[in-house]
Order: structure tokens, then C-alpha cells, then sequence
């Protein structure tokens, strides 16, 4: 039996079925799944076997069942046996928020696990994180050094006990214990510290997030100017207006941060979130988490342990080095983390980062690969993906492959993954762009290379998550991507399917004044459109940033690098800390105000940008122009699918499409045209998507 079917409960699970129908035999995990023996009555057997299926536990996924006659012997026991490592091919499951159970023991007086903040059950707890090798079993986990006390191994032994074969099972006898104790890590959280709290993939760190001193602070430790910090609570309610799609989200056992909408009265700090009007909100899901939300009784800061875009600290060692001159202090505890893996973080419509609680879940590819896959992926957002069969494997957020710790992040996860499903792929695909490093990782491997250009990976991501092939028509809007002609893409509508793409319209290339400053410097695009329309540059620095046009501007297309020029125009952003942060200012702006397109056909943006000039000359309101621009981009890229007329099927993917007034409107417009539209539910539509896309390329690739 093969699937999700270890570390689930999954042979508890068969004990008590084989119990109900009166069976002898055994089950046991192996290397690739579930072994069971079976032996009784042909009627109970058939009913065994079916419910084997219907009845599996939440937390499993069987995805086949292959039945071998053996000979009786007359057995009339049921038992697990030990398990047997032969194979390298079951799946491990998720990380699971507490379950509701286990936290009603976590809060009981009267339990022996009472506030012991490492609770845990067959239906909760760390998995993925701690799993060294398969077959499932407590001796290849991290919980290998914590051997059994008399309780636990007695729950863990007995059927009977929802603790049965829970391999992380722990209690304060015999289980991991904290670094300090609770009480002062609040002592310390209420006086303002930041604290380095030890998680399930890595490391958090986490201060007041009412205490506007204390955030600053932290936004300078952790050279994090602007972009959004995450946030913990027991309320979600007091800080936003959650709706029914969200408070699934937040409860789910996956537990994502989940952004929405900030409530004016929230009680937190404005730097928590500056500029923007959403907040990154989750839930605790670990009782350790659970213990700090109620103990604290306030909003916690809970955001990862790192520097800005590098990678999350999940060892020891390498968290008290790189954190000791941001953290006041370290809440630790001594279970090793196997693998590090960051909190997801989704909005109702689609995932933004998909890790913690999803990974290493199988994602479907609609064409099998013939051969183990490797997608090196992007060099933002980074993730790889592994292909094998049917099932493709996205790793977990990795952050951006432009700093040596990020790049060490993503060749030590692979190598655990490449471990982890007991694959030796010879197939390896990448981005086109030369200097991603992950391409260049690629391009020094002894494998069969498929070079992947971009903005196709993204199309073919949606199509494969939707189990499609195509053809379609795709308009992808990102900021940056390496075309085929060694220009910038990223405004780009194709026709495409899984194996080839044509590009058949595009917003014309810009120069970028100054290359990457360009990108930190939005201002510099908004001159380089206006002074392409031929009118004034009201930019104090032009005059010598236009200088570099001689001698660093490369071309692009990007939709994002034309929300950069409006959102510099408008006054929203001059400059930018984070990736996106002037589009996403920008979408903040227009909120939800109505507003006609300008007449504009898609593909000059120069000359959209002239309009938006002549708009903010004549004295319109700033928010009118930021839906007035909106609503244009949408407009025209549906009336550009039109032109193009066939397929009838539009894809919408890129990190442009995070924007959700730009995703609705352009949803909107492509319906009243008759087309069907599909977009991003399971995949990210930024760059974290990128490499499931090209493992879909790949395989459609060698499978011809």
C-alpha cells in the first residue's frame, strides 16, 4: 500500500480494522509504504480491504492498494511489527497544527502532559521536520535520543491509546525540554525583548507587536525597513475582518499566516505593517506557540529567523551565530530540526508561499515524467521541485538565491529531498537566465538539461495544477524574466501549451536606467516612460541618473517595472525595500475605488503612463488614477486575448497577479469575453511557482 500512509496513524488504523473483522496477521512500514498480512474469512477479508481505502485516517492519502495471495498459517493474532527499511520511496507527511485534543491536555491541571509544550499525537505534531530517513519510526527521527518512559511507552504500545505508534510521543519525564522557562520568556516579551523562539522548521523571532519601540527595533536588527512582519494570536478577529474563506485558512491544520484585511482599531503597532492594509495573520499551531499566545494574552511579532530574504535558522549553532545581534534572548529547546521549512503564507484565492503544513505533499502533474526530475527553479522566492511519476515535489520557500547562506540552503534541501524519495535524477531543468545560480548549478551537472524560459514555467504551472496541457492563451505578468532574445519579460501574452509557448504580444521594452537600481528606484522607470513620451521629467536626479543609458540600461518588459513608473509618478513610492513593494502600495491606493480605463491598447506603456501624467496635471485625485490604471491593465490585456481570438482558454499566473483588484478585474473582463480562465489555487503564482512549472515542462519534454 502506497501514498501518505506513514507517520498518519495509518497502522493503528489497520490494527483496529483487522480487530474489527476478527483478522490475523501483521502490518508493518517499509521503505515504499505499508505492508499488511491479512488472514481470516473471504467475506472479512473483502471488507478489510475496502475500508482500508474508504476509512483511512484525515491525514493519509492511499493511492494504491496491490494484493498478493499468500498461503494461510493459521494465525489469529494481529500485531505491528517491526518495521523493515527496504526501499527509499514512502512519502512523509506535513507538519500538523495541535490538534484539538491534545490541546485540551495541554490546558488540563489534572493531565501529566499539562503545559508541556511539546504535546503531540498520532493525528498531530512534527512530522516532516524531523524524519531522517524512511521507513517512519521513532529511530529515524530526531525523537531517536529522547528514549520511552514507562507512561509513554505504555500509551504507545497500547491499541487502545490514541497514542498508539505516535512516533514523536513525549511527556516532561522523558521528552525535549525548553532552554528557559516560560514565565520569563514573557517577562521578557512584556519588557519589550526580542526573542529567538525555536519552531518546527527553524526559528522564529518574536517580540510585542503593540509595542511600537520594540518593532522598530526589530525592523533594524533584521534590516527589514518595511516589508510586513507576521503576526500570532488567539484572536484574529481583533485585528482584521475575517471572512469565512479566511477563518477555514487560519483553522486549518496546516495553520498559514493568512492576509487580510486590517481593521482600523487593531492593537498593534503601524510599523507592523506600514503602507499597506492587510496583515499576515496565524494562529498558534504548536503548544509551545499555544502557551505563549495565552500566557502573553497580547499580538506577538512572530516572524522568521533570519535577516532579511536569507534563509530561516534552524540549527542550533548556526541560529545563536546569525541571530545573537538580533535576539535579546533565546527560547530554544533540544529536539533537533531536520529540515528547515518556513511558514506558508496564502490569501483566500491562492498560496503566496507554500511551505510549513503543505510541503512535502505531492502536487499531480498532468504529463508523468519517464525519469526523475530535477527543476532547479527561480533565484527569487527560490524553491526546486523533484518529479517522480505522476507526483511532482516542491520544496519548501528557500528565500532568494543571492546570498551564499540561501544557496547553501538550497543544496542541502535538495540533496535531503533527492534522499527522501530515493531518486537519482538524471534530468535536470532550468531557468534560461545565466546568472541565476540555481542555473548555474544546473549547467555544472552531469544530466540531460531543458532549459525553461520563465514566463513559460509560470504559464505551465497553472495549467499543470489544473491537470491541463493546454493549448492556451497565457498572459503572465511578473517584473523580471530572461526572454529568449536576452531582454527582461514579464508583460507577456503567449499561446502555449506544456512543450512549446510563442509569443504573440507584449508591452514594449523600457530601458532601466542604472539595471537593478532601476528596480530599487522606481522613479527612474517613471522618468525613462516620460521622456519616451517626449514629455517633462519632473525627477530632481535625472539629469545624471540618465547618463547610465549609455552604459547599464537593459530592456525590459515587465508589467511590474510599469506599476514601478505609477506608483513613482503618483508620489506612492520613490524607492522600494522589498520586492513588490510600489505595485503593492500602488493596489493599496486604488483600493476599491471605481474608475473607467483609459482608452489604451496593450503593448505602449509609455504611452499609458503619458495619460496618467495628463490625469495628475489636471488635478485628479491620485486614487482615481490608481483605478483608473488598474482597471486599463485589465481591460487591454483581455481585449489583447480577444485579438489573439483562439484558444479560448486564458492562463493567469506571475507575481502581478498577487495583486487581487488586477487578478478580479482581469477575471471580470476575460468572462464577458467568452473565455475560461484559469488561475492559481495550489501553487504560488509568483516565482515560488516557477519550478513546479518547469518540472511539468520537463516531463511533457521526455515523454515524446
Amino acid at each position: 500500500m502506497t501514498g501518505v500512509v506513514q507517520g498518519v496513524g495509518f497502522r493503528p488504523f489497520v490494527y483496529g480494522l483487522a480487530e474489527r473483522y476478527r483478522l490475523g496477521g501483521f502490518v508493518l512500514n517499509d521503505g515504499a509504504g505499508v505492508v499488511i498480512e491479512a488472514e481470516g474469512e473471504a467475506r472479512s477479508l473483502n471488507d478489510f480491504g475496502l475500508a482500508l481505502a474508504s476509512e483511512a485516517p484525515a491525514l493519509a492519502r492511499v493511492d494504491e492498494v496491490s494484493a498478493t495471495p499468500v498461503s494461510p498459517r493459521g494465525e489469529s493474532d494481529f500485531t505491528i511489527a517491526e518495521s523493515a527499511a527496504t526501499g527509499r520511496t514512502a512519502l512523509i507527511p506535513p507538519d500538523i497544527a495541535t490538534c484539538d485534543e491534545c490541546l485540551r491536555e495541554l490546558f488540563d491541571p489534572a493531565d501529566r502532559r499539562y503545559r508541556y509544550p511539546f504535546v503531540n499525537c498520532t493525528q498531530c505534531g512534527p512530522r516532516f521536520t524531523i524524519v531522517e530517513r524512511v521507513p517512519y519510526d521513532r529511530p529515524n527521527t530526531t525523537m531517536a535520543g529522547f528514549p520511552l518512559c514507562v507512561d509513554c511507552r505504555r500509551e504507545y504500545e497500547d491499541p487502545a491509546d490514541r497514542r498508539f505508534h505516535a512516533e514523536p510521543i513525549a511527556c516532561p519525564v522523558c521528552g525535549p525540554q525548553l532552554s528557559m522557562s516560560l514565565d520569563d520568556a514573557i517577562d521578557l516579551l512584556r519588557g519589550g525583548a526580542i526573542l529567538a523562539v525555536k519552531g518546527l522548521g527553524g526559528y522564529h523571532l518574536a517580540c510585542d507587536a503593540a509595542n511600537e519601540e520594540a518593532v522598530a527595533q526589530l525592523r533594524g536588527r533584521k534590516h527589514r525597513e518595511d516589508k510586513p512582519f507576521a503576526l500570532m494570536t488567539k484572536r484574529p478577529e481583533l485585528l482584521a475582518d475575517i471572512g469565512p474563506e479566511e477563518d477555514e485558512l487560519l483553522r486549518s491544520r496546516e495553520r498559514p499566516i493568512v492576509l487580510v484585511k486590517r481593521r482600523t482599531d487593531a492593537p498593534v503597532a503601524h510599523s507592523v505593517a506600514p503602507g499597506v492594509p492587510w496583515l499576515g495573520v496565524m494562529l498558534p499551531y504548536t503548544p509551545l506557540h499555544h502557551l505563549l499566545a495565552e500566557d502573553f494574552g497580547g499580538v506577538l511579532v512572530l516572524t522568521s529567523g533570519n535577516r532579511s530574504d536569507e534563509p530561516i535558522a534552524y540549527e542550533d549553532g548556526e541560529a545563536e551565530e546569525r541571530l545573537a545581534h538580533i535576539a535579546d534572548a533565546f527560547l530554544a529547546h533540544d529536539r533537533p530540526v531536520h529540515r528547515r521549512c518556513e511558514d506558508s503564507v496564502v490569501r483566500a484565492a491562492f498560496p503566496l508561499r507554500r511551505s510549513r503544513g503543505f510541503v512535502p505533499t505531492a502536487l499531480a502533474l498532468p504529463v508523468p515524467a519517464a525519469r526523475p526530475i530535477i527543476a532547479a527553479g527561480s533565484e527569487l522566492k527560490a524553491t526546486f521541485c523533484i518529479a517522480r511519476g505522476n507526483e511532482a515535489f516542491l520544496s519548501a520557500h528557500l528565500g532568494d538565491l543571492d546570498t551564499e547562506l540561501a544557496y547553501r540552503a538550497f543544496l542541502t534541501d535538495l540533496r535531503l529531498y533527492v534522499d527522501m524519495l530515493g531518486v537519482d535524477p538524471r534530468v535536470i531543468a532550468h531557468d534560461l537566465h545565466p546568472e541565476y545560480l540555481a542555473t548555474k548549478w544546473a549547467l555544472e551537472q552531469e544530466a540531460e538539461l531543458i532549459g525553461v524560459q520563465h514566463h513559460h514555467a509560470h504559464a505551465a504551472a497553472c495549467l499543470a495544477e489544473h491537470g491541463e496541457v493546454g493549448p492556451a492563451l497565457a498572459l503572465v505578468f511578473d517584473g523580471t524574466g530572461y526572454g529568449t532574445d536576452g531582454t527582461l519579460w514579464g508583460g507577456e501574452l503567449l499561446r502555449c501549451d506544456l512543450g512549446s509557448f510563442e509569443r504573440i504580444a507584449h508591452l514594449d521594452p523600457v530601458p532601466l536606467p542604472g539595471g537593478e537600481a532601476a528596480i530599487r528606484e522606481p522613479w527612474r522607470i517613471a522618468a525613462m516612460h516620460l521622456e519616451l513620451s517626449g514629455l517633462p521629467v519632473p525627477f530632481e536626479r535625472w539629469e545624471v541618473v540618465r547618463e547610465s543609458l549609455k552604459v547599464n540600461a537593459p530592456l525590459s518588459s515587465g508589467m511590474g517595472r510599469l506599476f514601478d513608473a505609477v506608483a513613482a509618478l503618483l508620489g506612492v513610492r520613490n524607492e522600494v525595500t522589498y520586492e513588490g513593494q510600489a505595485a503593492i502600495e500602488l493596489e493599496s491606493l486604488a483600493g476599491e475605488v471605481e474608475a473607467r480605463p483609459y482608452p489604451w491598447v496593450f503593448g505602449r506603456g509609455a504611452e499609458l503612463v503619458a495619460l496618467v501624467y495628463a490625469d495628475l496635471a489636471d488635478g485628479r485625485a491620485g486614487v482615481e488614477i490608481a483605478a483608473a490604471f488598474h482597471e486599463t491593465v485589465a481591460a487591454a490585456a483581455a481585449a489583447a486575448c480577444a485579438d489573439a481570438a483562439e484558444p479560448r482558454t486564458v492562463v493567469l499566473s506571475g507575481g502581478s497577479f498577487q495583486n487581487l483588484r488586477l487578478l478580479a478585474s482581469t477575471r471580470r473582463h476575460l468572462d464577458e469575453l467568452g473565455f475560461r480562465v484559469l488561475s492559481h489555487r495550489r501553487v504560488p503564482p509568483n516565482d515560488g511557482g516557477i519550478s513546479y512549472g518547469q518540472a511539468a515542462v520537463a516531463a511533457r519534454t521526455i515523454h515524446f
